[in-house]
């Protein structure tokens, strides 16, 4: 089993790291490439491009100056360890015991539109590069066409015939893949809240719920989809009625 999440906008390179464990990003090349584009720009073309403040286009132009190779411990950290934002919180990768960590290693994958595709223990440095931003690279208009099929590459390369993908990113970043090209099956876990007496997918609810599920898959050495209905972390429960072979919808 492998699992896609999307990065987090926020950021920690502060906390204490509960190991020494750490790689280097596959894509080293490409995110070197975007990088020096993002080196071109200016604080306010920074904040035009994503949108952004000024204070935040300040900061991150000063991120892009910064960013360089070689990634070192001084330089860089755990990209499990330095997202934090909703599904982060949901997975808390800091209380995950040591023994797990090959696991977590093995089948997370964090979609990434500067560093493309990353295993948790792979070393990033401070950005921020949103997959549906529209940067121009060469005869690419956007990061969607910059990466075209390498990322559905890399990860079929990684996954057995048939091996289940489980699909917790954002639709923004999910885009980047082909699903018609992975080998194997596709599942896309829903999480519904009641609200006003109706189901509905609400965001911050939704975004911890695919942390949790990580931590669920991870706790509970799960390989096969038909484990993964037994997710009850939050007080959701599999939907039967709502789900179908491609989408499990959970309830609470």
């Amino acid at each position: 089993m492998k699992i896609v999440i999307s990065p987090a906008k926020s950021l920690d390179f502060e906390s204490s790291i509960p190991t020494q464990n750490f790689s280097q990003p596959l894509f080293l090349e490409q995110a070197e490439k975007l990088s020096n584009e993002l080196k071109k720009k200016s604080p306010k073309k920074i904040g035009e491009l994503m949108s952004i403040s000024q204070n935040l286009s300040e900061l991150n132009w000063q991120r892009n100056q910064d960013w360089k190779l070689p990634f070192t411990n001084e330089n860089s950290r755990q990209a499990i360890y330095a997202f934090k934002g909703d599904v982060y919180i949901g997975l808390d990768a800091y209380s995950i015991p040591k023994n797990k960590l090959d696991q977590l290693n093995d089948k997370l994958r964090i979609l990434s539109g500067l560093y493309g595709l990353l295993k948790p223990m792979d070393f990033i440095q401070p950005y921020r590069l949103e997959m549906g931003t529209k940067l121009k690279v060469g005869r690419k208009n956007n990061l969607y066409q910059f990466w075209d099929t390498q990322i559905t590459d890399a990860l079929n390369l990684e996954m057995l015939e048939d091996e289940v993908l489980v699909n917790l990113a954002s639709t923004e970043y999910y885009k980047v893949i082909k699903p018609k090209l992975i080998n194997g099956p596709i599942i896309t876990p829903q999480f519904k809240d009641y609200k006003n007496g109706k189901l509905k997918i609400i965001s911050f609810f939704a975004k911890k719920a695919r942390g949790m599920m990580v931590r669920y898959i991870i706790d509970n050495n799960i390989e096969n989809s038909e484990a993964l209905k037994g997710f009850d972390y939050g007080d959701y429960g599999y939907s039967e009625e709502l789900s179908t072979d491609k989408e499990f919808v959970f309830i609470r």
